[in-house]
């Protein structure tokens, strides 16, 4: 039955806008950091590095929460629309299926999305003349940064099911990313959920943000995860139908 919930899911976003967002969204936040970049060239000198910085600076705290808040606030949508939600809570399929459904299809796109965001910082970087390729590290950067995705998903979605408004939730998600990366600078940003992107992707840092709190990042983001997908589905189960 969750095959069945995830192939609704995939059926709802086919030929949908969020492919738009998808290809656009991040491209804004690399060609300011590629800008960024060559404008202050005199101070940033690690190369692939500084590239980094700049474009994930940007992405983290403007696009990242808020691009997985327009995917999970559109895979509610449909439900949160007239009495559709009734539809979806009478229907003979367990809500832990229809929240996990969705939550694998938004993991997948938000994967997508970073594997393109990476491909624009190639892009940069080569554009910018650096040499080479990117250190390895940067790519474990990219998926560190899919892990606290994920858990954004599932606050995202958990937010969009019960504010059944489709800005309001990206509201949040922005004001989550500005707030987690201020907060990424503080010893409390590991256990604040917005700030696990950041930390992930190491935005704005030549360093590594994680170093000797790597257990600690891995263990916040489970717990989060665990946290938000327990809550939607209990929150579901005792939804009752409004006539």
């Amino acid at each position: 039955m969750l095959y069945a919930c995830m192939k609704s899911e995939k059926i709802k976003i086919r030929r949908s806008f969020i492919w738009l967002a998808f290809f656009l969204i991040p491209i804004v936040p690399a060609i300011m950091g590629v800008q960024n970049y060559l404008n202050n060239l005199l101070y940033l000198k690690s190369g692939w590095y500084s590239l980094w910085t700049q474009v994930t600076l940007f992405y983290t705290d403007f696009f990242f929460a808020p691009l997985i808040a327009i995917y999970c606030s559109y895979l509610w949508r449909l439900e949160n629309q007239n009495k559709n939600r009734n539809m979806l809570l009478t229907a003979p399929v367990k809500v832990s299926h229809i929240f996990f459904g969705k939550l694998i299809i938004i993991a997948r796109i938000t994967f997508l999305t970073q594997l393109w965001l990476l491909a624009l910082y190639l892009t940069a970087g080569k554009l910018a003349g650096l040499p080479g390729l990117p250190p390895a590290q940067l790519f474990a950067y990219t998926l560190r940064g899919c892990l606290g995705g994920l858990m954004i998903a599932a606050l995202q979605l958990l937010i969009s099911m019960q504010i059944r408004s489709f800005a309001t939730p990206i509201a949040v998600a922005v004001i989550g990313s500005i707030t987690g990366f201020l907060a990424s600078n503080s010893s409390f940003g590991i256990l604040y959920p917005y700030s696990l992107m950041v930390l992930g992707m190491n935005a704005n840092k030549s360093e590594d943000m994680l170093a000797g709190n790597g257990i600690l990042f891995f263990v916040s983001c489970l717990a989060y995860l665990i946290l938000f997908c327990g809550c939607a589905v209990l929150l579901l189960k005792k939804q009752d139908v409004k006539a």
